[in-house]
Protein backbone atom coordinates (compact mmCIF):
# COMPACT_ATOMS: atom_id res chain seq x y z
CA UNK A 1 0.00 0.00 0.00
CA UNK A 2 1.31 3.07 -1.38
CA UNK A 3 1.23 5.42 2.04
CA UNK A 4 -0.68 9.36 1.30
CA UNK A 5 0.93 12.23 1.95
CA UNK A 6 -0.66 15.54 2.26
CA UNK A 7 1.55 18.09 0.76
CA UNK A 8 1.47 21.65 1.96
CA UNK A 9 1.60 22.78 -1.49
CA UNK A 10 -1.79 21.07 -1.96
CA UNK A 11 -3.18 23.37 0.56
CA UNK A 12 -1.31 27.04 0.33
CA UNK A 13 0.67 27.89 -2.61
CA UNK A 14 2.45 31.32 -2.84
CA UNK A 15 3.62 31.26 -6.32
CA UNK A 16 2.95 34.51 -7.89
CA UNK A 17 1.01 35.37 -4.73
CA UNK A 18 1.93 39.43 -5.08
CA UNK A 19 0.21 39.34 -8.81
CA UNK A 20 -2.93 37.70 -7.50
CA UNK A 21 -2.76 40.30 -4.91
CA UNK A 22 -2.63 43.46 -7.20
CA UNK A 23 -4.96 41.25 -10.13
CA UNK A 24 -7.98 40.86 -7.50
CA UNK A 25 -7.63 43.95 -5.02
CA UNK A 26 -11.34 44.39 -5.58
CA UNK A 27 -12.55 41.86 -3.45
CA UNK A 28 -9.73 42.92 -0.74
CA UNK A 29 -10.86 46.19 -0.58
CA UNK A 30 -14.66 44.93 -0.77
CA UNK A 31 -14.14 41.94 1.91
CA UNK A 32 -12.31 45.48 3.90
CA UNK A 33 -15.48 47.46 3.81
CA UNK A 34 -17.49 44.40 4.72
CA UNK A 35 -15.74 43.64 7.53
CA UNK A 36 -15.14 47.14 9.19
CA UNK A 37 -19.13 47.60 8.42
CA UNK A 38 -20.06 44.15 9.32
CA UNK A 39 -18.57 44.34 12.46
CA UNK A 40 -20.44 47.47 13.70
CA UNK A 41 -23.33 46.65 13.09
CA UNK A 42 -23.08 43.59 14.66
CA UNK A 43 -23.32 44.76 17.92
CA UNK A 44 -26.59 46.16 17.87
CA UNK A 45 -27.74 42.67 16.04
CA UNK A 46 -26.79 41.29 19.28
CA UNK A 47 -28.03 43.75 21.29
CA UNK A 48 -31.26 43.84 19.27
CA UNK A 49 -31.60 40.01 19.63
CA UNK A 50 -31.35 39.77 15.73
CA UNK A 51 -28.65 37.04 14.96
CA UNK A 52 -31.55 34.71 13.59
CA UNK A 53 -32.98 37.72 11.19
CA UNK A 54 -29.89 38.10 9.35
CA UNK A 55 -29.94 34.05 7.72
CA UNK A 56 -33.27 35.25 7.14
CA UNK A 57 -32.51 38.02 5.28
CA UNK A 58 -29.57 36.48 3.92
CA UNK A 59 -31.44 33.45 2.36
CA UNK A 60 -33.90 36.17 0.57
CA UNK A 61 -31.05 37.92 -0.74
CA UNK A 62 -29.57 34.44 -2.29
CA UNK A 63 -33.39 33.98 -3.82
CA UNK A 64 -33.06 37.79 -5.53
CA UNK A 65 -29.71 37.06 -6.82
CA UNK A 66 -30.61 33.45 -8.12
CA UNK A 67 -33.17 35.17 -9.86
CA UNK A 68 -30.77 38.14 -11.87
CA UNK A 69 -28.60 35.23 -12.49
CA UNK A 70 -31.45 33.42 -14.02
CA UNK A 71 -32.85 36.80 -16.02
CA UNK A 72 -29.53 38.38 -16.55
CA UNK A 73 -29.83 41.01 -14.57
CA UNK A 74 -27.46 42.75 -11.85
CA UNK A 75 -26.63 40.17 -9.21
CA UNK A 76 -25.53 42.99 -7.03
CA UNK A 77 -29.00 44.44 -7.25
CA UNK A 78 -30.94 41.58 -7.52
CA UNK A 79 -29.40 40.42 -3.56
CA UNK A 80 -29.93 44.13 -2.47
CA UNK A 81 -33.80 43.84 -3.52
CA UNK A 82 -34.42 40.74 -1.74
CA UNK A 83 -32.39 41.53 0.73
CA UNK A 84 -34.34 44.57 1.49
CA UNK A 85 -37.88 43.01 1.16
CA UNK A 86 -37.18 40.55 3.66
CA UNK A 87 -35.59 43.00 6.08
CA UNK A 88 -38.56 45.28 5.93
CA UNK A 89 -40.94 42.50 6.14
CA UNK A 90 -39.33 41.17 9.34
CA UNK A 91 -39.06 45.32 10.51
CA UNK A 92 -42.47 45.93 10.36
CA UNK A 93 -44.16 42.49 11.35
CA UNK A 94 -41.68 40.87 13.61
CA UNK A 95 -41.94 44.04 16.02
CA UNK A 96 -41.73 40.99 19.68
CA UNK A 97 -38.44 38.14 19.42
CA UNK A 98 -41.44 35.63 18.82
CA UNK A 99 -43.48 36.79 16.20
CA UNK A 100 -39.74 37.56 14.89
CA UNK A 101 -38.54 34.02 14.80
CA UNK A 102 -41.75 32.72 13.83
CA UNK A 103 -41.43 35.01 10.86
CA UNK A 104 -37.77 34.35 10.20
CA UNK A 105 -38.51 30.86 9.81
CA UNK A 106 -41.32 30.65 7.66
CA UNK A 107 -38.81 33.16 5.56
CA UNK A 108 -36.05 31.25 5.70
CA UNK A 109 -37.07 27.94 3.66
CA UNK A 110 -38.98 29.96 1.54
CA UNK A 111 -36.36 31.85 0.33
CA UNK A 112 -33.85 29.36 -0.07
CA UNK A 113 -36.29 27.30 -1.80
CA UNK A 114 -37.03 30.41 -4.33
CA UNK A 115 -33.42 30.38 -4.80
CA UNK A 116 -32.70 26.91 -5.52
CA UNK A 117 -35.45 27.11 -8.20
CA UNK A 118 -33.87 30.01 -9.86
CA UNK A 119 -30.82 28.07 -10.03
CA UNK A 120 -32.44 24.67 -11.20
CA UNK A 121 -33.54 27.25 -13.99
CA UNK A 122 -30.02 28.89 -14.80
CA UNK A 123 -28.14 27.17 -17.81
CA UNK A 124 -25.02 29.03 -17.32
CA UNK A 125 -21.98 28.20 -15.32
CA UNK A 126 -22.26 25.75 -13.00
CA UNK A 127 -19.43 27.64 -10.91
CA UNK A 128 -22.44 31.14 -10.62
CA UNK A 129 -24.95 28.77 -8.61
CA UNK A 130 -22.24 27.52 -6.30
CA UNK A 131 -20.72 30.87 -5.59
CA UNK A 132 -23.95 32.66 -4.38
CA UNK A 133 -24.09 29.94 -1.29
CA UNK A 134 -20.51 30.08 -0.38
CA UNK A 135 -18.68 33.74 -2.20
CA UNK A 136 -16.40 33.98 -4.68
CA UNK A 137 -13.11 35.80 -4.46
CA UNK A 138 -13.18 36.76 -7.60
CA UNK A 139 -16.42 37.52 -8.20
CA UNK A 140 -16.08 41.63 -7.68
CA UNK A 141 -15.92 43.79 -10.86
CA UNK A 142 -14.60 47.14 -10.76
CA UNK A 143 -18.73 48.47 -11.06
CA UNK A 144 -19.56 45.56 -8.14
CA UNK A 145 -16.79 46.97 -5.98
CA UNK A 146 -18.34 50.55 -6.88
CA UNK A 147 -21.60 49.70 -5.72
CA UNK A 148 -20.37 47.65 -2.68
CA UNK A 149 -18.30 50.65 -0.95
CA UNK A 150 -21.39 52.86 -1.33
CA UNK A 151 -23.41 50.72 0.10
CA UNK A 152 -21.21 50.22 3.14
CA UNK A 153 -20.58 54.18 3.16
CA UNK A 154 -24.57 54.82 3.30
CA UNK A 155 -25.02 51.86 6.35
CA UNK A 156 -22.04 53.37 7.80
CA UNK A 157 -23.20 56.91 7.92
CA UNK A 158 -26.92 55.75 8.94
CA UNK A 159 -25.31 54.28 12.07
CA UNK A 160 -23.23 56.93 12.87
CA UNK A 161 -26.19 59.40 12.23
CA UNK A 162 -28.65 56.93 14.52
CA UNK A 163 -26.32 55.80 16.94
CA UNK A 164 -27.50 57.15 20.42
CA UNK A 165 -31.43 55.94 19.46
CA UNK A 166 -30.35 53.09 17.96
CA UNK A 167 -28.21 51.93 21.08
CA UNK A 168 -31.06 53.64 23.49
CA UNK A 169 -33.70 51.45 22.20
CA UNK A 170 -31.83 48.39 21.56
CA UNK A 171 -30.48 48.12 25.80
CA UNK A 172 -34.03 49.27 27.41
CA UNK A 173 -36.44 50.10 24.10
CA UNK A 174 -39.53 50.48 26.79
CA UNK A 175 -37.76 53.63 28.41
CA UNK A 176 -36.56 54.77 25.16
CA UNK A 177 -40.24 54.56 24.34
CA UNK A 178 -41.11 56.48 27.33
CA UNK A 179 -38.47 58.95 26.87
CA UNK A 180 -39.94 59.87 23.46
CA UNK A 181 -37.74 57.73 21.26
CA UNK A 182 -39.69 56.40 17.76
CA UNK A 183 -38.75 53.02 18.45
CA UNK A 184 -40.41 51.58 15.33
CA UNK A 185 -39.27 54.41 12.97
CA UNK A 186 -35.67 53.41 14.42
CA UNK A 187 -35.86 49.51 14.49
CA UNK A 188 -37.32 49.87 10.52
CA UNK A 189 -34.38 51.93 9.45
CA UNK A 190 -31.81 49.71 10.99
CA UNK A 191 -33.82 46.87 9.39
CA UNK A 192 -33.03 48.63 6.21
CA UNK A 193 -29.19 48.62 7.08
CA UNK A 194 -29.37 45.79 8.10
CA UNK A 195 -30.46 44.35 4.47
CA UNK A 196 -28.13 46.28 3.05
CA UNK A 197 -24.93 45.33 4.34
CA UNK A 198 -26.14 40.91 4.25
CA UNK A 199 -26.65 41.90 0.15
CA UNK A 200 -22.53 42.93 0.70
CA UNK A 201 -22.20 39.78 2.79
CA UNK A 202 -23.68 37.41 0.55
CA UNK A 203 -22.25 38.26 -2.52
CA UNK A 204 -18.61 38.21 -1.11
CA UNK A 205 -18.98 35.32 1.49
CA UNK A 206 -22.16 33.63 0.22
CA UNK A 207 -25.59 33.27 1.29
CA UNK A 208 -24.74 30.33 4.13
CA UNK A 209 -22.13 31.82 6.11
CA UNK A 210 -22.82 35.71 6.57
CA UNK A 211 -23.02 35.67 10.31
CA UNK A 212 -19.44 34.80 10.40
CA UNK A 213 -19.31 38.55 9.42
CA UNK A 214 -21.88 39.83 10.79
CA UNK A 215 -22.64 38.03 14.37
CA UNK A 216 -19.67 36.51 15.34
CA UNK A 217 -16.98 39.46 15.43
CA UNK A 218 -19.55 41.40 17.56
CA UNK A 219 -20.55 38.04 20.17
CA UNK A 220 -16.34 38.09 20.42
CA UNK A 221 -15.78 41.42 21.60
CA UNK A 222 -18.84 41.35 23.65
CA UNK A 223 -16.64 38.32 25.40
CA UNK A 224 -13.73 40.70 26.23
CA UNK A 225 -15.35 43.90 26.71
CA UNK A 226 -18.60 45.98 28.07
CA UNK A 227 -17.76 49.44 27.06
CA UNK A 228 -19.72 51.76 24.70
CA UNK A 229 -17.28 52.65 22.54
CA UNK A 230 -14.34 49.12 23.34
CA UNK A 231 -17.09 47.03 22.01
CA UNK A 232 -18.09 48.24 18.10
CA UNK A 233 -14.25 49.38 17.59
CA UNK A 234 -13.03 45.52 18.73
CA UNK A 235 -15.73 44.21 16.88
CA UNK A 236 -14.88 46.13 13.72
CA UNK A 237 -11.73 45.06 14.25
CA UNK A 238 -12.27 41.36 14.12
CA UNK A 239 -14.56 41.96 11.07
CA UNK A 240 -11.82 43.37 9.39
CA UNK A 241 -8.91 40.69 10.17
CA UNK A 242 -11.56 38.23 9.35
CA UNK A 243 -12.62 39.08 5.96
CA UNK A 244 -9.60 40.32 4.53
CA UNK A 245 -7.31 38.13 6.31
CA UNK A 246 -9.61 34.99 4.87
CA UNK A 247 -9.29 36.54 1.21
CA UNK A 248 -5.02 36.96 1.54
CA UNK A 249 -5.24 33.46 2.64
CA UNK A 250 -7.74 32.22 0.30
CA UNK A 251 -5.81 33.50 -3.22
CA UNK A 252 -2.78 31.20 -1.96
CA UNK A 253 -5.47 28.20 -1.15
CA UNK A 254 -7.26 26.04 -3.22
CA UNK A 255 -10.64 26.38 -1.16
CA UNK A 256 -13.20 28.84 -1.25
CA UNK A 257 -13.05 31.94 0.31
CA UNK A 258 -15.65 31.10 2.86
CA UNK A 259 -13.69 28.43 5.09
CA UNK A 260 -10.83 30.62 5.64
CA UNK A 261 -12.99 33.54 6.69
CA UNK A 262 -15.37 31.45 8.77
CA UNK A 263 -12.02 29.91 9.91
CA UNK A 264 -10.43 33.47 11.26
CA UNK A 265 -13.64 34.51 12.86
CA UNK A 266 -14.06 31.70 14.81
CA UNK A 267 -10.85 31.62 15.97
CA UNK A 268 -11.42 34.83 17.17
CA UNK A 269 -14.33 34.12 19.14
CA UNK A 270 -12.33 31.19 20.80
CA UNK A 271 -9.68 33.53 21.94
CA UNK A 272 -12.05 36.04 23.56
CA UNK A 273 -14.06 33.33 25.20
CA UNK A 274 -10.74 32.01 26.11
CA UNK A 275 -9.92 35.18 27.47
CA UNK A 276 -13.17 36.11 29.37
CA UNK A 277 -12.75 32.99 31.22
CA UNK A 278 -9.31 33.34 32.39
CA UNK A 279 -10.11 36.69 33.58
CA UNK A 280 -12.64 35.43 35.59
CA UNK A 281 -10.48 32.77 37.09
CA UNK A 282 -8.03 35.70 38.21
CA UNK A 283 -10.84 37.56 39.28
CA UNK A 284 -12.38 35.04 41.96
CA UNK A 285 -9.08 33.75 43.07
CA UNK A 286 -8.28 37.27 43.70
Amino acid sequence: MIPLALDWSDIFSFQDYGELVVLLSNSIIAGAVLGLVGGLIGVFVMQRDLAFAVHGISELSFAGAAAALLFGGSVVAGSIGGALVAAIVIGLLGTRARERNSLVGVLMPFGLGLGILFLSLYDGRSANRFTLLTGQIVAVSSPDLGWLIGIGVVVLAGLLLMWRPLRFDSLDPVSAAARGVPTRAVGLLFMVLLGLIVAVAVHIIGALLVMALLVTPAAAAMRVSAGPVAVPLLAALFGFVAAVGGILLALAGTLPVSPYITTISFLIYLGCWATQRVRGRVRRTA
